[in-house]
């Protein structure tokens, strides 16, 4: 039986999840609810549309003109590794068509399905590091899934395969010089990391609060000035070679 993916939306040229040029492919539910989450209308499990997973391959394989050597698919969301068992076909069967396969996950989700994908399935994680204490960590998502966060970095680690990490910089949250050093330490020898994202906060996804019928915490947090951000890139370089 053909698996089938929920999906909230498809990007077909996204040029900012992942290497080159992707089809990103945005998964409907969450396990999680981060109070500065952009693409809110992802997170109830309710919604989205069933798309037959060798459906989305053949529009991978449409794309593979535009994907050149670097580009591929992604698989973001919402929390992807949610839907785990349909995407180990999913992705087994883009690599068999020699398609780069990548996710973007929060990482809390821990079973043999999401061990599978990240440790042998994805050719490329990323990783949404959401803070650097197990106390901040629940503050920002309602659920303190810190430790399992934790052992997927570890597996993938292990797995030697890439990792990308990403962090947003929010003011008042996570953009604490203290908190900044102790990721750094934390995975400064961590040799699979390829790349530190520093993503600067923005208020761009409070409408599809305000859609959803609901309130954003963050209306009073101002955004990032730009000597923040070189801030936080300067003490992330001490770390990790590649900080964009």
């Amino acid at each position: 039986m053909n698996k089938k993916l929920k999906v909230h939306s498809i990007e077909s040229f996204g040029t900012h999840d992942g290497p080159g040029v992707r089809m990103v492919v945005f998964l409907q539910g969450c396990n999680i609810k981060c109070l500065y989450c952009q693409n809110a209308d992802t997170i109830p499990g309710k919604g989205g549309t069933e798309y037959d997973i060798d459906d989305l391959v053949k529009r991978a394989e449409g794309m593979k003109g535009y994907f050149g050597k670097k580009g591929g698919v992604t698989v973001s969301g919402g929390e992807p590794l949610l839907q785990a068992d349909a995407l180990i076909p999913f992705f087994q069967k883009l690599s068999e068509k020699g398609i780069h396969t990548n996710i973007d996950t929060n990482g809390t989700i821990v079973n043999p399905d999401s061990e599978k994908i990240i440790t042998e399935m994805a050719d490329l994680v990323m990783f949404d590091i959401k803070h650097a204490t197990p106390e901040g960590f629940k503050t920002l998502v309602g659920r303190n899934l810190y430790k399992k966060s934790e052992k997927l970095i570890e597996l993938r680690e292990k797995s030697q395969k890439p990792i990308w990490f990403r962090y947003v910089l929010v003011p008042g949250y996570t953009d604490s010089h203290e908190y900044l050093h102790m990721i750094g330490k934390k995975y400064k020898d961590y040799k699979q990391i390829e790349r530190f994202q520093l993503l600067p906060y923005h208020k761009l996804g409070i409408y599809k609060w305000e859609a959803l019928g609901e309130k954003y915490e963050l209306n009073d947090t101002p955004e990032n000035t730009e000597e923040q951000i070189k801030e936080a890139e300067g003490i992330l370089k001490n770390y990790f070679e590649n900080v964009i």
